[in-house]
């Protein structure tokens, strides 16, 4: 892999924001062919390292090249001409289009004609060869989060990409989703594209990427390591700059009172639709209640209906004994 001429080299990068050196000299290089895993905690700047090889933002220092050539991206679709497309953690879809439509937006061909059956067997196979199967005639709103985020994918397989990044791909899919994500993109590798992964799971990383390289406050803290030869312990290290407890031993605790209860409760989240149906929940006084799922599953409307601004349609929430429902 080593001796395979890079894709894309980063050198020198530099990124200001007022207040925050957010890339503080930082390299990187992709290879054809391998998924690269960036690695690093929130706010390690990896997300803003990436955005500026998609061209949404322009690094005030350093070079980048592409297939060897310098390039500079003054906007998403410059790095898209240069085969370089970004696909972001929280989708870019119109709802009511459809999956054809939203691939066909924003080119500047076809324009007035959009000649949807031709397109619609284009996406077809594209979906066929990459192991991306959507409906191309199916709305976005009818689609599940794993299909929209095929859709994203295909819409940068559509414009000709051969670098794709994907920025925490994986924070809303469950773990079938993310197993048929993973064998997408193992098959597309396989095809000649090249993957950048954003992510901070570390389990994630060593089961999906060729190389690892690794950010902390700006700074790349170690570069291309084989995910062959490391291990989550070590890379979690580089990522805080100490060791971490995988695993805290706690003693039981004895709950107290019931302090908040959700009995029966009910909501709709903003389109009308059931987010919570029925739920009932009790949280005891010195306890730590967690709520585990994919973003999408009602948590946030059960936040919200908890805090008072959203309307709950059934059910009953309790405040020390009070109900404050509503």
């Amino acid at each position: 892999m080593n001796d395979t001429p890079p894709v894309v080299a980063m050198r020198g990068i530099v990124k200001r924001f007022p207040g925050v050196l957010a890339s503080d000299h930082v390299d990187f290089v992709l290879r054809r062919g391998e998924i690269h895993a960036l690695l690093g905690e929130n706010g390690a700047g990896k997300s803003t390292l990436m955005n500026i090889l998609a061209g949404l933002y322009r690094a005030d220092e350093g070079t980048i090249a592409v297939h060897g050539t310098p390039a500079s991206f003054g906007s998403p679709r410059q790095a898209i001409e240069a085969g370089i497309g970004m696909i972001h953690q929280h989708f870019m879809l119109v709802p009511s289009q459809s999956v054809t439509e939203n691939i066909l937006l924003g080119l500047e061909h076809p324009r007035f004609r959009l000649r949807l059956a031709e397109n619609e067997r284009r996406v077809a196979e594209l979906g066929e060869q990459f192991g991306l199967k959507v409906d191309p005639r199916a709305k976005i709103w009818q689609l599940s989060v794993g299909e929209q985020q095929r859709v994203e994918i295909l819409k940068l397989l559509y414009r000709g990409a051969d670098v794709l990044i994907l920025d925490e791909p994986t924070a809303v899919l469950g773990p079938a989703e993310t197993e048929q994500l993973f064998k997408t993109l193992r098959g597309m590798t396989a095809q000649g594209k090249s993957i950048i992964f954003i992510s901070h799971k570390l389990n994630e990383v060593v089961s999906i990427a060729d190389r690892v390289t690794v950010m902390r406050r700006g700074k790349v803290t170690a570069a291309d390591v084989p995910t062959a030869s490391t291990t989550a312990g070590e890379l979690a290290r580089l990522m805080v700059g100490r060791d971490v407890l995988f695993r805290v031993e706690r003693e039981a605790q004895q709950p107290g009172p019931v302090v908040l209860s959700f009995e029966n409760l009910s909501a709709e989240n903003d389109r009308g639709l059931p987010a919570l149906h029925e739920l009932s929940l009790q949280v005891h006084a010195g306890e730590i209640v967690g709520l585990a799922g994919v973003a999408g599953n009602g948590q946030r409307e059960l936040a919200e209906v908890a805090t008072g601004l959203r309307r709950a349609t059934g059910g009953r929430i309790r405040l020390n004994g009070e109900d404050i429902t509503n």
